[in-house]
């Protein structure tokens, strides 16, 4: 038993701004403990021929229009910007939200929209992990005020200073994904949180090489939030009727068939969906939800979910 703490990743695809926002503003009043939009120039998940919202964006317009509520990507592609720019989008939208930025990070995957925009996507998924390695000790050098310096091979600073300080003391990185060679050895040795995915077997097994990577580097793992994205949620009284809206959303993505064994139907279910995580350990969960919004299923995970969660 004990606190259970909820995050919402917000769609920003095949959307109106307008409901963007509104998502925020009601996962802030309801009680989420973390707000989260995608990385991404183009759709990510369907159809990528169509309408999405630039993340550092949202986030700063999420921040003046919320209060409590802790704001960051999920996860932001380190390909877009070099480390010494993100270090400092992160650090001004802390002081825009008064102290409330996570600066999610992560390697990178979507190799069209980095063609159709001229980012550079490397030559495969290792090098783009070469270079997180080398951006993370600029950018946690930088939040902590230590004017880092680096030589390359893929990214140069001097001295970078970084002006005004964070808000936070020490502002928070949480590096997405479940890798087991070089991803989560990033999250032992750079890390303030991680974010993995998959079934309760899955996010168990990637544990255990968190721990061992934990053990290699001398870095105590209790430092280390554990959270875990759940999927889309929704939640109505009729399963059916849950299923029938999750089919839709997705449809409207141009997904086709929707996601399976997502938190999709009845409260009861959901919990007992749920409860495995929890259980791990990993008693931060982050429900995605998906266009056309769904307020009520927001609202009912705060509401009807967490409490339940957090007796076992």
């Amino acid at each position: 038993m004990g606190k259970v703490k909820i995050g919402a990743l917000v769609w920003p695809q095949y959307t109106e701004w307008g409901s963007v926002r509104s998502m925020g503003v009601t996962a802030d009043r309801v009680g989420y403990d973390t707000l989260w939009t995608w990385d991404h120039v183009y759709p990510i998940i369907g159809n990528p021929n169509g309408p999405i919202f630039e993340g550092w964006s949202t986030l700063v317009a999420w921040a003046e229009a919320t209060s409590q509520i802790h704001i960051g990507l999920m996860v932001g592609a380190n390909t877009f910007r070099v480390p010494t720019l993100t270090a400092k989008l992160a650090t001004t939208l802390d002081h825009i939200s008064n102290g409330r930025a996570i600066l999610g990070i992560g390697g990178a995957w979507f190799a069209e929209e980095h063609e159709h925009f001229g980012l550079n996507f490397g030559d495969g998924f290792p090098e783009r992990l070469r270079w997180l390695g080398e951006a993370l000790p600029i950018m946690r050098g930088m939040l902590d005020g230590t004017e880092p310096t680096a030589a390359g091979p893929h990214y140069v600073a001097k001295t970078v200073r970084n002006l005004p300080a964070p808000v936070q003391k020490h502002l928070p990185i949480l590096i997405g994904g479940g890798g087991e060679q070089v991803t989560l050895k990033l999250v032992a040795k750079y890390g303030d949180a991680n974010n993995v995915s998959g079934t309760p077997e899955q996010v168990a097994h990637k544990e255990e090489v968190l721990l061992k990577h934990c053990e290699t580097v001398g870095r105590d793992p209790k430092t280390i939030e554990r959270t875990v994205g759940i999927g889309n949620v929704v939640i109505r009284n009729d399963a059916a009727e849950a299923m029938r809206i999750h089919q839709a959303q997705f449809a409207a993505n141009g997904i086709n068939p929707a996601w399976d064994k997502q938190p999709v139907g009845s409260v009861e279910q959901i919990i007992e969906h749920l409860a495995p995580y929890v259980q791990l350990g990993y008693r931060h969960l982050i429900a995605g939800f998906s266009t056309p919004h769904d307020e009520e299923s927001m609202i009912r995970f705060a509401e009807e979910v967490r409490p339940a969660l957090e007796k076992i």
